[in-house]
Formats: structure tokens, C-alpha cells, sequence
């Protein structure tokens, strides 16, 4: 169960390391860490360090919270998030949202890998998710005492955060970054989806498909915290052409459209 005295030392020792009152939380997804590297006068937390906090295990993400300055504005990063599919719950997952909320952070950013089902979209593109469908089979608000950390009933008309959408939009524009608009579905993972799955995804409406995010932006929604997200289009799911999964070429293609993603939140941060 989610205890206020679990933030309360997981906050305490992230203060006493120097993060103090990050304006921006960040969240990289597989294959996107390039961005760190733009963060100024950094300070490192690694996870396991960190009180009360989950330990990272897929080899593409590193562990750890980063906090420092970009665009002008105090930032913290997690490089390396939780899924459900390495045997996490939704309350590990989306534990450092909580604490990035209560370190100060203001607005979330997100970016994760995915597949493109819709077939307008291209390996390498980029897509602003404006709505989601959740297939994870759970929900990260419920739990007993979720009414102590806010309302049990959250809306979830609006879950990506308008003002902020428009702006890495006109960014993407003025900077001729393609960035696709749509629906990410998220699924349980870690087995890809049979072609099947992938008609059924197209039926259901979605854009992409991934194994996170969700759970993050719900929780982001019941803090009350704006939050935008950003997939990077790594492979295309056509159920009449699929061709077996080459893990690989999905993190050099993450990897070649970072900077892309980099770009549009370096942007989007300095004009918040």
C-alpha cells in the first residue's frame, strides 16, 4: 500500500542531494536517453539508492534521476522507467510521478518507443498522443487509500494536456519535424502482438502500440499535474506484410529519431 511516509523519504533524500524544486519532469522511454546529455550541471540518483523506489531491470534503460537545468528551466529526468510486463504493479510504475509531483515538478513530459498501426504513419516518425485506449488490465489508482493522494474518481475527458499540445505542434511545424496526431494503445507486453492483435488494434482506433505510458498519464491526471507525450514510431505493425521482430533495428531507429524528440522538448520546455 502507497504510504505518504514512503514519498515524504524518497522527497527527503532527492532534496538533500541538491534536486531542489524542479519545474519539469521528463520521462524517456526505450532507446531514448540522448536527451541527458543536454541537461546542464546534472545531478545523479541512481534508483537503487533512492528510498522506497523500484529498482529498473530491462537492459535499454539505465536507472536512474537525473535533475539539472534545460531550456532554461530546472528539470528532472528519469532515465529508465517500469513496466508491467518486468513484474511490476502499477503503484512501482508510476511511483516516481508521485515524487516528481512532490519534488515540485509543474508539467510532465513523456516519450516512449511504439509500433505504428496506423499504416500513414512511418518507422521514425514521431506521433503527439492525444488520446489513449488502456489494454494494461489494471489501473494505478486502484488501491484502498488512493482518496488520501486525491480523488478516487479522476476525469479523463482531456488526460493529454491541451495548451501544451498545441505548442509542440507549432514547434514540430516551425521546425519541419513531422509529428503525427493519435491514439496510443498500451498492452501488457512483453510479447509483441499477432496479426490478429494488430487488426484488432486498428478496429479498436488505435495509432501505436506500446507497453507504457498509461499508467503514468493516469496518475499524472490525478494529480492534477499537465502532462504531454510523444511515441517515436519505431516499427509498422501490418498484419499483411509482418515480419518477425528485430529488437535491434527498434533501438537504432529510437535511436536516430531522438534528436527529433530532443529538439520538440528542448523547445516545449523553454516556453513554459
Amino acid at each position: 500500500m502507497l504510504s505518504k511516509k514512503q514519498l515524504e523519504n524518497s522527497v527527503k533524500y532527492l532534496e538533500e542531494l541538491g534536486f531542489d524544486k524542479p519545474e519539469v519532469g521528463i520521462v524517456l522511454g526505450t532507446g531514448l536517453g540522448q536527451l541527458v546529455d543536454k541537461i546542464q550541471e546534472p545531478i545523479v540518483a541512481h534508483y537503487n539508492n533512492i528510498p522506497s523506489f523500484p529498482l529498473a531491470t530491462v537492459e535499454f534503460h539505465t536507472g536512474k534521476l537525473i535533475y539539472g537545468t534545460m531550456g532554461g528551466k530546472k528539470v528532472v529526468v528519469m532515465q529508465g522507467r517500469f513496466h508491467l510486463y518486468e513484474g511490476y504493479d502499477f503503484m512501482d510504475i508510476t511511483y516516481p510521478i508521485r515524487v516528481m509531483n512532490e519534488l515540485g515538478i509543474k508539467n510532465l513530459l513523456i516519450s516512449n518507443a511504439a509500433g505504428a498501426v496506423n499504416l500513414n504513419m512511418k518507422k521514425g516518425d514521431m506521433m503527439l498522443i492525444d488520446d489513449h485506449i488502456n489494454l494494461q488490465g489494471g489501473s494505478p489508482l486502484a488501491f484502498k487509500n488512493v482518496g488520501e493522494f486525491g480523488e478516487r474518481f479522476v476525469d479523463m475527458s482531456a488526460p493529454y494536456d491541451k495548451q501544451m499540445c498545441a505548442k509542440i505542434k507549432d514547434i514540430a511545424s516551425s521546425k519541419k519535424i513531422t509529428l503525427h496526431t493519435g491514439v496510443y494503445a498500451s498492452v501488457v507486453g512483453p510479447q509483441l502482438e499477432t496479426r490478429a492483435e494488430y487488426r484488432m488494434l486498428k478496429i479498436l482506433g488505435a495509432d501505436a502500440v506500446g507497453m507504457s505510458t498509461v499508467p503514468e498519464v493516469i496518475v499524472a491526471n490525478h494529480l492534477g499535474l499537465p502532462v504531454v507525450a510523444v511515441s517515436v514510431l519505431t516499427d509498422e505493425c501490418d498484419p499483411d506484410n509482418l515480419q518477425p521482430i528485430n529488437v535491434p533495428e527498434i533501438i537504432e531507429v529510437a535511436g536516430k529519431a531522438e534528436p527529433k524528440m530532443v529538439e520538440l522538448f528542448r523547445s516545449l520546455i523553454e516556453s513554459l
